[in-house]
């Protein structure tokens, strides 16, 4: 019969531990020649299956351990081809309402400048919280993250959520963007359009 536990300690130097096992009870003493040959080195917090035997004074010891394989479960996060997808419509869609907008409503070139540059600033500020939530070092707040984008770094958000695969499986936080990208969009393009400048002129 098998029973399935956890390695709880091990003296590698002297090739022995105890197994702790799932169903309770007291703690199985094991010796390194009960592991498979084939199974590595054993480590503390293993989680191996073994059978029990006594040895030659009466006590119960561990043979035949097989170090568990536990399978690695992957967050659901959108493909890249999702990913890649979103990034390749929502950014030169954009570009087309801004040439738009240029043709018909004189939008000042100066803008294409705006948005290039907290693109890039933002797509670093995403770098930045990716690599301090790396070495547990002090995160960007999402709210940051939101204003920027809100301001007109959105573009530089979806690259960096693309390429860099940060903030990209929260769905929380990409609703939230998704919605301050159609806002900025959207006050792009009244301000752009005549009842925008009609309205900047009355004030």
């Amino acid at each position: 019969m098998r029973f399935e536990g956890t390695l709880q300690s091990w003296n590698d130097d002297r090739g022995f531990g105890f197994i702790t096992p799932t169903l309770g009870g007291q703690e199985i003493f094991v010796h390194v020649t009960a592991f498979a040959t084939r199974s590595g080195r054993p480590q503390p917090g293993q989680r191996v299956s073994f059978e029990v035997e006594l040895n030659p004074q009466g006590k119960k010891r561990a043979r035949k351990v097989e170090p568990i394989r536990v399978a690695r479960v992957r967050p659901q996060t959108p493909s890249s081809v999702q990913w890649g997808t979103a990034t390749l419509f929502a950014i030169p869609v954009f570009l087309v309402l801004y040439l738009a907008a240029g043709v018909f409503w004189k939008a000042p070139a100066w803008i294409a400048l705006v948005y290039l540059a907290l693109s890039v600033f933002t797509f670093l500020a995403y770098w930045h919280d990716k690599t301090a939530a790396t070495h547990g070092e002090r995160r960007t707040p999402e709210s940051t993250l939101h204003m920027l984008a809100l301001a007109g770094g959105w573009p530089g958000a979806l690259l960096a959520q693309q390429f860099l695969r940060h903030k990209s499986a929260k769905a929380e936080f990409r609703s939230v963007f998704w919605a301050t990208a159609v806002l900025n969009v959207a006050a792009f393009l009244f301000a752009c359009s005549p009842s925008g400048r009609a309205l900047w002129l009355a004030q």
